[in-house]
């Protein structure tokens, strides 16, 4: 081989081993590409927060000081919030004559100043949440939105009356839920049984999916079922750490409304967040009552076995309580005092839907007397009887409702013929269930059958103003939940 033959073979050679190390300079000296947006360091507030969706429902564990727990809320429901926002200033527009400003207001001036600072802490934390994951809602958009039980339904009504305002809509205070509690005789082990089902509109109903896992730095834990961008259950039911187990209907056509009080969205997180007894309970839902969204609360706790049937009104706020028996509520006033002063509620149409549905409740807990436990509660929750036609059929006055398919809708809330709302979801628990800090929830309807908006629409042209929001309302199985689960099971 010749030397110049040698030379170029050595020449390539070297010429490649130098090129390769200055490429791999090159890849030294460059900076790194940008992570993805799952590699990403997450924000130090989320890190112990998190979320997964389980046969219908999305649940969320969030933690920490109020302001981190707002953040965690508005940062991971951030989509769930916007969507929830829209459908109900949609409702709220369309039912009060308002205009969305009017709402916002009403929040600024009336309700923000009487909210407590740790929770002001965690709405404004949603709000941050939120514009960290792009969506432009303000803090008078979120309380509004915690307030859409008590601002149409209970302060628009007062504040029209008080200003004779004329050609205001009819606005009536929807009766939302079925429920009952047991204990000691009633019930299969002696222990504390409570179920419910949240009657609403499916416009807002199929968006009350949310199961909340929340550990507050101060306080009890709680797990509740609730709604997107509300810092409390709102329909309401829940247990916390200490063993107290709540649910509530509302009452039928109540009148009243403070505005120096308390929101009730306010009222009730704190109530079962540092509720340790029945009393803690009574005492904090109470404080600063102003008389939104007007509840029969059904209390229970599992470390006494005692329950509690609580008439929350403005006037009158009777207790009742006992450790061997059971309250039944289906959006009716028991106490005959709050029934003349704070209600138009008559309670001897035995046709209508409140008074029906506690005749049917009533003839369950009596025949299943010593046999109750979660399983049975919630096949009460599917029950289709019609107490007052006397017949099965799913309609305004089964347990489940099915207000569409009825025959008259319910004019005490100001439901007509068709209204699509009705049973939108299903809870039950006891107390060895909530001892472990489990519940036991069913998206739809209790029954299993499924709401198809575009059915309902194509038939019921009365409602088309709800198309932009109104979607299916699909059934999923029940569900157990627990505290600190950390994905579906």
């Amino acid at each position: 081989m010749s030397t110049m033959l040698r030379f170029r073979r050595v020449s390539r050679h070297a010429v490649r081993t130098l090129f390769s190390a200055i490429i791999l300079l090159a890849l030294v000296l460059l900076p790194l590409p940008a992570r993805s947006a799952q590699e990403r360091p997450a924000d130090p507030r989320l890190l112990n927060a998190y979320r997964f969706q389980q046969d219908g429902w999305t649940y969320v564990h969030i933690e920490g000081s109020p302001s981190e727990i707002g953040f965690q809320h508005g940062y991971l429901l951030a989509a769930e919030i916007q969507d929830a926002f829209q459908a109900i200033r949609l409702y709220d527009t369309h039912t009060t004559h308002r205009e969305w400003d009017f709402f916002r207001n009403a929040a600024r001036d009336m309700l923000w100043p009487h909210i407590d600072a740790e929770y002001q802490q965690e709405l404004q934390g949603i709000v941050d949440g939120l514009k960290a994951h792009g969506v432009d809602l303000d803090l008078y958009d979120i309380v509004a939105l915690n307030a859409f039980e008590e601002l149409p339904d209970y302060y628009v009504p007062w504040l029209n009356k008080r200003a004779r305002a004329q050609n205001a809509p009819l606005l009536l205070p929807p009766g939302n839920c079925s429920a009952f509690i047991a204990t000691g005789s009633m019930t299969k082990d002696g222990q504390i049984v409570i179920a419910h089902n949240n009657w609403t509109s499916y416009l807002a109903g199929s968006r009350w999916v949310m199961m909340f896992d929340i550990a507050p730095a101060h306080g009890n834990r709680i797990l509740m079922d609730g709604f997107p961008g509300v810092i409390t259950s709102d329909d309401d039911f829940g247990v916390n750490s200490a063993g107290i187990m709540i649910a509530e209907t509302t009452i039928t056509q109540f009148e009243g409304w403070n505005p120096d009080g308390k929101p009730e969205f306010v009222r009730s997180r704190k109530a079962l967040q540092y509720a340790n007894s029945i009393d803690d309970y009574v005492r904090i839902i109470k404080d600063g009552n102003n008389g939104g969204y007007a509840n029969d609360w059904l209390i229970g706790d599992r470390k006494t076995g005692e329950i509690a049937y609580l008439e929350l009104g403005l006037k009158n706020t009777p207790l009742w309580r006992t450790k061997d028996g059971y309250f039944v509520s289906s959006n009716f006033a028991r106490d005959p005092k709050m029934l003349a002063e704070e209600t138009n509620f008559d309670p001897n149409d035995k046709s209508s839907s409140p008074n029906a549905r506690r005749v049917r409740w009533e003839e369950l807990m009596q025949q299943n007397k010593g046999r109750i436990d979660v399983q049975m509660a919630e096949n009460f929750l599917a029950d289709h009887f019609d107490a007052y036609e006397k017949k099965e059929q799913a309609n305004e006055r089964s347990l489940c409702g099915h207000v569409e398919a009825g025959s008259q809708g319910v004019p005490q809330w100001g439901w007509a013929l068709h209204y699509p709302g009705g049973a939108v979801q299903g809870k039950a628990t006891d107390s060895s269930l909530a001892g472990r800090m489990s519940l036991r929830a069913r998206t739809g309807h209790p029954c299993g059958a499924d709401f198809i908006a575009k059915d309902f629409l194509d038939k019921h042209h009365d409602y088309a103003w709800e198309s932009p929001a109104l979607r299916d309302m699909k059934a999923g199985p029940w569900t157990t939940f627990t505290a600190g689960q950390k994905s579906a099971r």
